[in-house]
């Protein structure tokens, strides 16, 4: 080999090593951080699972059922649940607890369908306990007469249909949540002039429009009876609750999970495992889900000097019916609607023609 040849070979050696250096940190520039950005994430993750965990597990409590509910798996089959707000603690000191919300709902994660109802506190009701009847009268006292068992019982009576699931939040932690979203947003409907968390009359006060809601302000916003009724009352509690779950499911919540974590579980009780919990994630719960709420028509009335609301039967029926069927939905059901449906469209086009 010639001198020539041998300079050339050398050369061409040398860049190639060159090029497979340089390549090669351009390579390690780009997984380095990739890696460090998976680790710190998966170190992240498992912090916040370790968190959500132990919080969860702190809240759990089952309750006693008189007739026991069929189990269900919430990654494959529709479930219920009974959400509960109590408006006391130690510094209200209220005595007796009653249940100042409650709302019924449905998830279907075969149709990707959330369902809600908000039951006036004041509905008149038999209050049942241990599957016997105490008495008639406001179905929030069933609270009172024997927590949460008692109310489970009452309200799956009432309603025709299994609870599977309940949770019951103190308010201190719906402020605490919306405050850890960095708040909700809500068109409100009027001006307020309300009361705080700690019945302070007039401290906070809302224009009418579509804005930002700290958790102070929503609460008040969900309180009020000056602006409607306590079904409508209701029906904002539910629209609430909806601008909190569009929340949480954004990305940019992800990293605020650990403290809501901590903030419900120091406020709630529920018979909801981890695993359970998970479970209803892994059904796709995302911005997809589409939510229905609900709102009873009714009549008020007065019994043994008691203010109550007694719930129209055509109302109850039909939302009784919905919140049915949509524990009853499967794909091959839905197909089923869809292809009727067609086919009723082309019935009537070919008549048409």
């Amino acid at each position: 080999m010639s001198k020539y040849n041998k300079h050339s070979h050398s050369t061409r050696t040398q860049t190639t090593t060159k090029k497979k250096k340089r390549n090669q940190r351009i390579i390690l520039s780009i997984l380095i951080p990739l890696f460090t950005f998976i680790l710190i994430g998966a170190i992240y993750l498992a912090k916040l699972f370790a968190t959500v965990e132990n919080e969860i597990d702190a809240s759990y409590a089952e309750i006693d059922r008189h007739t026991p509910v069929e189990k269900v798996n919430p990654i494959e089959e529709p479930v219920s649940f009974l959400f509960m707000g109590v408006d006391n603690n130690e510094e209200r000191q209220l005595g007796s607890t009653r249940a100042d919300s409650i709302i019924y709902a449905t998830l279907n994660p075969v149709t990707h369908e959330m369902n809600m109802v908000s039951i006036p506190r004041d509905t008149y009701v038999p209050i049942i306990s241990k599957g016997t009847t105490l008495r008639y009268d406001r179905i929030n006292s069933a609270y009172a007469a024997g927590a949460e068992s008692a109310m489970v019982e009452t309200v799956e009576a009432w309603l025709g249909i299994p609870i599977h699931y309940y949770a019951t939040f103190n308010f201190a932690a719906f402020l605490d949540i919306i405050d850890e979203l960095g708040g909700i947003e809500m068109d409100v409907p009027v001006a307020i002039n309300e009361m705080n968390s700690n019945d302070q009359s007039g401290s906070i006060k809302l224009d009418k429009g579509y804005q930002t809601l700290n958790g102070e302000e929503a609460l008040a916003l969900a309180r009020t009876r000056k602006i409607d009724n306590d079904v409508k009352r209701g029906g904002r509690q539910q629209l609430i609750i909806e601008a909190i779950i569009k929340k949480a499911l954004k990305m940019e919540s992800i990293t605020k999970y650990t403290g809501i974590a901590e903030t419900v579980g120091s406020n709630m009780q529920t018979n909801m495992r981890m695993n359970d919990m998970l479970a209803v994630a892994q059904t796709g719960l995302n911005d997809s889900f589409s939510i229905s709420t609900h709102i009873f028509e009714w009549s008020s009335f007065t019994e043994r000097g008691m203010d109550l609301v007694r719930v129209q039967s055509d109302s109850f029926i039909s939302i009784q019916n919905e919140l049915k069927e949509s524990l009853n939905r499967t794909k091959s059901s839905t197909s089923s609607v869809m292809t009727n449906q067609n086919e009723s469209v082309d019935n009537k086009n070919n008549r048409n023609n």
